[in-house]
Order: structure tokens, then C-alpha cells, then sequence
């Protein structure tokens, strides 16, 4: 499981989080908090004067107004934001009130959902079309109590950002059991108008007449003026604390929800459904959400609440069958609905792909395609068998080519070009949702933009790969290892063709660093050179730098030192050097049309020969079935032994060994052969990439 979510839940400042005044919003966030995987981190916000808090993790934020003008909001925020200055949260909640979430967004750079207890077009900062449009574009998520609320929210509105919205209902727990039940009718609620009090006094009083062994209830109060019921088994209780509420459900055959008010849930209705209750309701608001085994008023008046209850008690069988199913299925339970919760919080940090839950990643490997080049690279692109070996181990992958990008789109200037490319990486990564990034060989990202990106996806892992050297001999090394110095602190993972210890003795600060061998590729190392019949004895190509396809006049580096050497020791011997002497840098087809015309190959990179460290030739050389000459200094025989490759210690042995092998032929193809065998058996596409893998979700695996 990912790490914990640290999250503030601000109340309304009115709303108060304790046993005896508890309301809607409180008791919604205490119900889910105690199932809650983020529970020890979840701290409630409010402004309660008594002290019986429902939870510990409450804090209280005072409000002291100074003046009557002062605004009580945004004292209320302030002090909120004075509380947290020294505790960092993943996600700040706002119940109810858009205001607050209006004012703290311009504070404060976190993560916000806002949620919606009543009818959001009754309430200050969402009465708007502008208003709420606004709140669509800013917050992050809108959890509303019910589709009819959500549907309030969008009314006149385009409803293509709906998808920033989610309904979560109140919910309850399930009883165990049914309990005896008297013969009770009750009404929960304000005893009001607008909560149908009268409504259900008019049928009440007539239905206590004819069913005289039937008694009724009102739980509720109401300070202000509101219908009178006179009867004499007819009770008011006044307000209940809830759990009392709940007790009383439990005793009663019948409940009555005739609420004229457009209720944004109702869970009076749902409770006494779950509670075993025959349950009437209105078909206002969200009452006709919170359960589907129900009698639903056709039309809200007294005589059909009186039809309609005088058939259940009449009809026991329909009034069992009633009660039976909604017991049985509750609709919105308390631990289904704070499993929905968790996961809409975690993909809100951790933007969790469906891919990634079933071990399936959605990754982008970006890295230089060589379109500018004509893909004149294809054959030796270790990239490209990236995305080959993680689409075949069946993973989705999208490729960005980031040189080939900032070339099509530069105008006129690189540096407006690379500035969209950053625009063009974040809205990709919006776009796409990848579970892991892999980059090589690039400086184009910006430090900022990948902050960015990493920040607004708190599981995104992201690793670079680098197959130049890293060696302290080579002054190109330098470069190389500046540019992964870059980015060590912003990625989790560093995977390099030279073994570890060679750049840690250079920059302790880079982390987590990994060897890889370069991959060979079914589909482009497909040649076994070893059962065909070459005109040349020994094939080498140096590139001059892969940017280049001609000679670097008049430069010499150590390898054209090393050759020159080499080559007045092989006479007799048709060698086939390219970016040699007086011939051209060979690239694509051409270079594998010369390579499988040469029974032998030489892995000679630039620099002095380091532990494991190979260019992308030996992939090319070994994978195609070539007899292959490797220096003993890079210790590559840790992977192959004497069967599959030839191992030389200098230029003497070398040229000694490539006179041999050239006159024993039988020799020379069964090494080819073992080595092609062990490469593809060690190093091919599939293990690489799985191996880049596992290492990057922290599952630390070996190489071979």
C-alpha cells in the first residue's frame, strides 16, 4: 500500500463536532474517519465550544472578531492557516462551505476537495453559474451527497468537467439483527413545513382514530412557528441525541419522511430503512437515493400519506416484506463508501492508473528516436528495444522523442521551442497518467517541469538510464556525468552500462544507481552471422559521434591510436574499419550489411577500458553471432566465460588471437554461437526491462 495521506477536514465554523449537537457534515466525517486507512493523519478543523469532540484528532480554531465589519470567514481561514504553518497535508477538505475553499486556494498550493451537503445553488460562493464554473476550474475534486446535488450543480452548466466530481453518500453501519418492534409510527426531523410536520399531523391524527392499538412519534424540535398535532397517542420526544434516534428506529414498525424541502440526501429515510422500518418518503431531492424498498408518495399531502399508511397496517405480509429488504440491503454502508473515499483521495496525491493496481504500468520512455537522423540509429537504439521489451512483458507504453519535438516545433528560437516542450510534457503526462517515467540521455527537461510533474503525481516513479561512459579518463565522461547529476535529486533511480562503483567514486551524491547490460533485441539482433560464410575476418565501425556521419578530420582519439597499432600487426588479415583512416561513419542498413559480412568483431570503446562498461556495439557484435574480442579490464568475462567470447589482455594477444580464430573456423562459430546463446539468454529485451523495473518500484532484483 502506498504511504499514508495526511489530510485536514475543515468544518463549517457552525457546525458542531460533538455527542450532544452533532449535525449532517460532523457526523459524515466522524462515520468515515473510523474506517479510514489515512485515519492517524486525518485532523478535524472546526470551531466547537464544548469539549465532548466525537474524535480526538479535532482542533479547534478560534474566532475572535474585532469589529462587526470583520468577516467571520476569513478570520476562520486565517486562523486555520496559522495552525498548520508547521504540518504539511496532502489534501485539505472543505465540507460545505466554497468560500473557504475559495479564499485558502489563493493561500495555500495543496490539493483540495470540496464537498457538498446541501443544494449548492443555495449557497454562498456556488449560487452562480459563473461561481461554480470557477470552483470547476480550480479544485482539484467536488464530492456531492447525492446525484441530485451534483445535478443542482451543473444546472446550466457543460457538464464536460463532470468528471472532476464524484457522488459519495452518507452511509450507515448494518445492524445484525431486527428487533421486536411495538407498533409505532415516527416522524424524524425539524417539525416544520418544510419538513412535512403538518402533512404528517393530518394524516396521523386520523390514523391513530381508526387504529386505536397504534401508537405515534415526533423526534425532533423547532424554535420557530410550526403545526401542532393533537392527540393523545401521539408524542413529541423533542431532539434526541442520535444514537437514541436510532434506538427508537429500531422499536418502530413505520417511519415517515414527507420532507417538502428538495432534501440534498435524507438519512433519516436511509437509517430507518436499514433499522427495519416500513419507510414512507417524499420524492424530493435526494430522498429517492437513500434506498430502493420504500413506498414513495405519489403526490405530498396528508390524504395519500394516510392511504398509504393505513395499507401497511392493514397489509402485515407487504409491511414484513418492506421492512425485511431494507434491512437486508442497505444501500450506502459506512465501510463500502470509505473505501471509495480512500481512493478518491489516493488518485487525487498518487494518481493511481487502473494499469498499475493490476501490475500493468502505463510508462513513457522518452528519449532521442533519431527522426532527425532518418532513424539511421534504429539498429543500435537501445531505447527503442526499451519500448519493445516492456510493450512484449505488457505494459502500455507512449514514446516522446524529446531533440525530435523541440526541432518540428522550433520557430524562432531553440528557446521558445524548448519552452513548449515543457508545456507539451505536462499536459502529455495530464493526458496519459503513466505510473513510471524513463528518460536517457537527455538535458531538455527542465528541472521545474519534471518538479512539476512529480509533484502533482506523488507516485509517479521516475528513473533515467544512461549508456555513455562514466569514467574519470574521458573528458565526454565529464559531460555525461554532470547531466545525471542533473536530475539525481528529482528521479528515484539510475541505471548506467558501467558498474556502480565507477561513478561513486566520482559524485557520492547520486543514489540508488543500478548496472545494466545493454539489451539485445529478437526483432534487431537477428542475424547468426556464425552459419553464413563472410568475405571479411574482423568488423568495426566508429561513429565520430552519432550526430556526425562523416569523419572528424584531423582529430584522433585513443581508439585511432589503438587501431593504428592494431592493424600493422594483422597482415594477411581483411579487416573492415569504418570511421578509420580515409572511411566514412557507416549507419543503418549499411551497418549491418558490413557487420554480417565479417566473421569477427572488436568491442573497442572510447576511453580506457573500464569494469563492464561497453558501448551499444557489443549488443550489435555478440547479438548477430560475430566472434567477439573484449578487453580483460572491463571484466566482462564476470558474464561470459572463454567459450563464448574472447577475452585479451593487449594489443599483442589481440592481434595473436584474431590470426587464430581466423584460421580455425570450427572454433571460431561455436564461441559465436555459445555467446549469441548466453547474450539473449541473460540480456535480452524482456529481462532488461523487467529488470529496469523492478528496481524502479523498489523491488530490488539481480541483473543475471
Amino acid at each position: 500500500m502506498k504511504q499514508k495521506l495526511k489530510i485536514a477536514t475543515i468544518l463549517p465554523y457552525k457546525e458542531n463536532y460533538t455527542f450532544s449537537k452533532a449535525q449532517a457534515a460532523a457526523i459524515w466525517v466522524c462515520d468515515f474517519l473510523k474506517y479510514s486507512k489515512h485515519k492517524k493523519e486525518n485532523y478535524i478543523f472546526g470551531n466547537t465550544d464544548t469539549k465532548d469532540f466525537l474524535s480526538k484528532n479535532y482542533i479547534n480554531v478560534p474566532i475572535k472578531l474585532r469589529s462587526k465589519f470583520s468577516s467571520t470567514t476569513i478570520e476562520y481561514c486565517n486562523n486555520f492557516i496559522s495552525l498548520i504553518k508547521n504540518r504539511e497535508f496532502d489534501i485539505i477538505e472543505i465540507h460545505n462551505r466554497p468560500l473557504v475553499f475559495t479564499y485558502l486556494k489563493n493561500k495555500l498550493d495543496k490539493k483540495f476537495i470540496l464537498y457538498f451537503h446541501n443544494d449548492p445553488i443555495s449557497m454562498k460562493g456556488s449560487k452562480s453559474v459563473s461561481e461554480r464554473i470557477s470552483l470547476l476550474n480550480t479544485v482539484d475534486k467536488i464530492i456531492f451527497v447525492s446525484k441530485w446535488t451534483q445535478k443542482r450543480f451543473f444546472k446550466d452548466i457543460d457538464q464536460k468537467l463532470l468528471h472532476k466530481t464524484d457522488v459519495v453518500y452518507p452511509s450507515i453501519h448494518k445492524v445484525k439483527k431486527i428487533l421486536k418492534k411495538d407498533k409505532n409510527i415516527v416522524f424524524v426531523g425539524k417539525l416544520n413545513v418544510s419538513k412535512g410536520y403538518d402533512i404528517y399531523g393530518g394524516a396521523i391524527t386520523r390514523i391513530l382514530d381508526d387504529f386505536p392499538k397504534w401508537k405515534a412519534f415526533s423526534i425532533g424540535d423547532e424554535s420557530r412557528k410550526r403545526p401542532i398535532i393533537s392527540h393523545v397517542r401521539h408524542k413529541e420526544l423533542g431532539f434526541l441525541k442520535h444514537k437514541k434516534v436510532l434506538k427508537f428506529l429500531d422499536k418502530s414498525e413505520i417511519a415517515v419522511v414527507p420532507s417538502r424541502w428538495e432534501e440534498p440526501f435524507g438519512r433519516t429515510a436511509l437509517e430507518s430503512s436499514s433499522r427495519a422500518c416500513a419507510t414512507i418518503i417524499s420524492n424530493r431531492g435526494g430522498l429517492p437515493e437513500t434506498t430502493d424498498h420504500c413506498i414513495i408518495l405519489n403526490k405530498l399531502n396528508s390524504d395519500q400519506l394516510f392511504i398509504e399508511i393505513k395499507n401497511l397496517i392493514k397489509n402485515e405480509k407487504l409491511r414484513k416484506k418492506i421492512q425485511i429488504n431494507g434491512f437486508k440491503n442497505v444501500k450506502h454502508t459506512i465501510k463500502l463508501n470509505s473505501l471509495l473515499i480512500d481512493s478518491i483521495r489516493e488518485k487525487l496525491v498518487h494518481n493511481f492508473s487502473l494499469n498499475f493496481i493490476k501490475n500493468k504500468l502505463r510508462i513513457i520512455n522518452l528519449y532521442n528516436s533519431g527522426q532527425k537522423l532518418n532513424h539511421r540509429l534504429y539498429n543500435i537504439s537501445i531505447g527503442k528495444k526499451f519500448t519493445n521489451g516492456l510493450i512484449r512483458n505488457g505494459h502500455d507504453v507512449l514514446e516522446i522523442s524529446d531533440r525530435d519535438f523541440i526541432r518540428q516545433n522550433r520557430l524562432f528560437s531553440l528557446k521558445s521551442s524548448n519552452l513548449k516542450f515543457q508545456d507539451y510534457l505536462v499536459e502529455t503526462f495530464k493526458n496519459y497518467n503513466p505510473d513510471l517515467l524513463i528518460f536517457g540521455h537527455t538535458n531538455n527537461i527542465k528541472l521545474s517541469t519534471l518538479d512539476k510533474i512529480k509533484s502533482s503525481n506523488k507516485s509517479l516513479i521516475i528513473s533515467q538510464w544512461n549508456e555513455d561512459p562514466v569514467m574519470p579518463s574521458l573528458d565526454y565522461s565529464k559531460k555525461n556525468i554532470k547531466n545525471i547529476s542533473l536530475y539525481s535529486s528529482l528521479v528515484d533511480h539510475n541505471f548506467i552500462t558501467t558498474h556502480p562503483s565507477v561513478l561513486n567514486k566520482q559524485d557520492k551524491s547520486i543514489k540508488n544507481v543500478h548496472f545494466f547490460f545493454v539489451p539485445v533485441d529478437k526483432n534487431i539482433e537477428c542475424f547468426d552471422v556464425y552459419n553464413l560464410n563472410p568475405a571479411m575476418d574482423l568488423f568495426y565501425a566508429m561513429s565520430h559521434g552519432v550526430n556526425r556521419a562523416t569523419l572528424k578530420k584531423g582529430k584522433i582519439d585513443d581508439r585511432i591510436t589503438f587501431l593504428n597499432k592494431l592493424t600493422d600487426k594483422l597482415q594477411n588479415i581483411n579487416y573492415d574499419f569504418y570511421g578509420f583512416k580515409n572511411k566514412e561513419p557507416i549507419w543503418g542498413n549499411n551497418f549491418y550489411q558490413a557487420l554480417v559480412n565479417s566473421k569477427m568483431g572488436l568491442n573497442l570503446s572510447r576511453g580506457l577500458p573500464t569494469k563492464y562498461y561497453s558501448s551499444n556495439r557489443i549488443a550489435s557484435l555478440i547479438g548477430n553471432g560475430l566472434l567477439t574480442f573484449i578487453d580483460k579490464k572491463t571484466q566482462i568475462d564476470d558474464f561470459f566465460n572463454r567459450n563464448e567470447i574472447v577475452i585479451y589482455e593487449n594489443i599483442e594477444d589481440l592481434s595473436h588471437k584474431i590470426k587464430f580464430y581466423k584460421k580455425n573456423r570450427k572454433i571460431r562459430n561455436k564461441i559465436a554461437s555459445n555467446g549469441k546463446k548466453k547474450y539473449f539468454k541473460l540480456f535480452n529485451e524482456l529481462k532488461i526491462t523487467k529488470y529496469i523495473i523492478d528496481n524502479s518500484l523498489g523491488n530490488n532484483s539481480s541483473l543475471y
